[in-house]
């Protein structure tokens, strides 16, 4: 047997026992770098931290309340601000980017290709770009003459739309074979019925993409909130942690602490979808 394999690049892969060591050391450094901070981050929640410089990896003194400050700080009314924000606006991300989806993707009309492009064209643009214009809209919202700005819904409607969960969904929609359509058409079905019993189900795993890059996205907005919070009623945990962090009375510790319930929760959102998302990106090299 040989001791070499070829890898997928053409190069030659050893097995002995010099490859052995040189792969553990790699991996324990790609262990350290990746994982190193979020355990420091772990252990800094539960301990009396001072100094950043103490930051440690190794438990020690073990204490809760690092997180019993945080809390008397508000820490509790900025992550219910950032549920309702990522609740709400999540909800209404799906929704439009299942319908816009759908139109891109199932219906022929005049300059279909070219708002795909003005889409995806958004994408392209840094936030900080938009953010005067963006103030300037939620300031005096067009037609209605609404000032959204020091509220959660001026928060909320900017996220409504996202050319990644566009783009994701229109993708998904158009691998769905139009032969499906056309005998539920045959049967009688209507427009609304064949989007919701036989376009839409058959998108599952698209929905856990977006599902979960959306909620991310969401929960990690720090200039929006920035942009449209007029007082501290209105902040989102992100926003909140850095009046934490500016704060001479407040202690590393409860930065961490605090940090860590921003973090929990997107990594809760993965695990749970996780099979749906691991679907979602497997699936379009599954069907080629």
């Amino acid at each position: 047997m040989s001791a070499a394999t070829d890898t997928a690049l053409g190069l030659t892969e050893s097995r002995g026992p010099v490859a052995r060591v040189v792969k553990f050391v790699i991996y324990a450094l790609i262990v350290v770098i990746f994982g190193g901070p979020l355990l420091a981050l772990l252990v800094s929640s539960f301990k009396h931290v001072s100094d950043p410089t103490q930051l440690s990896i190794i438990p020690s003194n073990p204490t809760l309340d690092n997180f019993r400050i945080a809390f008397d700080y508000g820490v509790a009314k900025y992550l219910a601000n950032s549920f309702f924000v990522v609740g709400i606006g999540l909800v209404l991300q799906v929704v439009v980017s299942v319908f816009a989806g759908y139109a891109l993707a199932r219906k022929k009309f005049r300059f279909s290709a070219l708002a795909m492009v003005i889409i995806l064209a958004t994408m392209m643009l840094p936030e900080e770009i938009l953010a005067l214009p963006l103030t300037v809209i939620l300031g005096d919202l067009p037609l209605l003459h609404i000032n959204l700005m020091g509220s959660l819904a001026g928060m909320i409607i900017p996220l409504g739309a996202w050319a990644f969960s566009i783009l994701v969904m229109t993708e998904f929609m158009k691998e769905v074979p139009i032969e499906l359509e056309e005998a539920a058409r045959i049967d009688g079905a209507g427009e609304f019925r064949v989007f919701a019993q036989i376009i839409l189900p058959l998108c599952k795993p698209a929905l856990g993409i977006v599902g979960v890059f959306g909620f991310t996205m969401i929960w990690d907005q720090y200039l929006l909130p920035l942009l449209v919070a007029t007082n501290s009623d209105t902040y989102t945990l992100p926003l909140a942690l850095r009046t934490l962090r500016i704060d001479p009375a407040v202690t590393p510790g409860v930065v961490m602490a605090a940090s860590l319930l921003a973090l929990v929760p997107s990594v809760v959102i993965f695990l749970l979808f996780q099979r749906s998302f691991a679907q979602g990106l497997t699936s379009g090299a599954l069907k080629g």
